[in-house]
């Protein structure tokens, strides 16, 4: 994916580089931040930011770790602090797109985030709430469940539950993870977990495959998904959720194989949360598979959350 090199930015935030898309719009619409998933990127977004920037500004921002922003190394829980190192987490991810939201945007603004993305925004919503900065909106795409956090573990099975210990051993070892994600790193293992992400097939092409490889093989990638990886005790959405003021819609492919859409249907309950939109036959990313279905829904729910803004309903 090739975007015009007047839209492609470099800021710097707490000393590491991250890397950002700004698309304009000559529309008045609140702006939109895009947030990419695990293992993903701002050209993940490849076939929606045209499409919104119709009726708002567009930005699309890498995630420390991923894409091409900075991929310093990791360091767990546990694992002494130096300035070379940093804990990857939602706190972390969360903190850089609320300052992102400040310092480069300045005014109101709207969160979108997929996969783990929708957890970052909830809680950089979260932030930005607490600095009294106007937040319109949060689109909630195949938000991640977080299934294996250590809030939820009463819900594994019963051998899940006894094996956590030497889990949770074997993962934060570097002589397993480089090598596990190395064997990740390769055009034909992306094409088979695309294949699984996207039930349809649609749009699992070669460009898509070089977006996600690419980075992947950059210097410190490894160390991203170390971090990741080790995450059994951090944000999960139901939490961030239950505080939230700001309104929530959510879009939900009916075939993700990973965030199953029983558990979404749930957090119906939250009063921030206005709507639920479910995408028969898509599956975790349907923005990328079926982006003719997908954008003109989160159009509307962008527009929604602004109306909102102007005239606050009671949930």
């Amino acid at each position: 994916m090739t975007y015009p090199s007047n839209w492609l930015h470099t800021w710097t935030w707490n000393g590491l580089e991250v890397s950002y898309l700004a698309c304009p719009s000559a529309a008045q619409g609140t702006p939109v931040v895009l947030i990419h998933g695990f293992g993903a990127c701002k050209e993940h977004w490849r076939h929606n930011v045209s499409a919104l920037q119709a009726n708002r500004a567009v930005y699309a921002i890498d995630l420390i770790g991923f894409g091409r922003s900075a991929k310093p190394m990791s360091r767990l829980r546990d694992e002494p602090a130096s300035e070379h190192t940093i804990r990857y987490g939602i706190d972390l991810w969360a903190q850089q797109v609320a300052d992102f939201v400040v310092e480069q945007i300045g005014g109101p603004i709207q969160l979108a985030g997929n996969s783990i993305g929708g957890v970052v925004a909830l809680a950089a919503a979260e932030r930005l709430e607490q600095q009294q900065h106007p937040v319109h909106g949060v689109v909630l795409i195949d938000c991640a469940q977080r299934a294996l956090d250590d809030k939820r573990l009463s819900e594994q099975p019963p051998l899940r539950r006894w094996g956590r210990p030497l889990l949770k051993q074997v993962v934060r070892q570097r002589w397993i993870t480089t090598p596990l994600f190395k064997s990740l790193c390769r055009p034909g293992v992306i094409r088979k977990v695309l294949l699984q992400a996207y039930p349809s097939g649609r749009n699992v092409d070669d460009e898509l495959v070089q977006i996600l490889l690419e980075p992947a093989l950059s210097t410190g990638a490894s160390e991203a998904f170390r971090g990741f990886i080790n995450l059994f005790d951090d944000k999960i959405a139901p939490e961030l959720l239950a505080q939230l003021k700001t309104p929530v819609a959510m879009l939900w492919g009916q075939r993700d194989p990973w965030e199953p859409i029983e558990e979404a249907r749930r957090w119906e309950r939250f009063n921030c949360v206005r709507s639920i939109e479910e995408l028969p036959g898509l599956g975790h990313c349907p923005h990328d598979e079926a982006p003719e279905v997908v954008n003109p829904l989160l159009a509307e729910a962008l527009q929604k959350h602004e109306r909102e803004a102007v005239e606050p309903t009671t949930p």
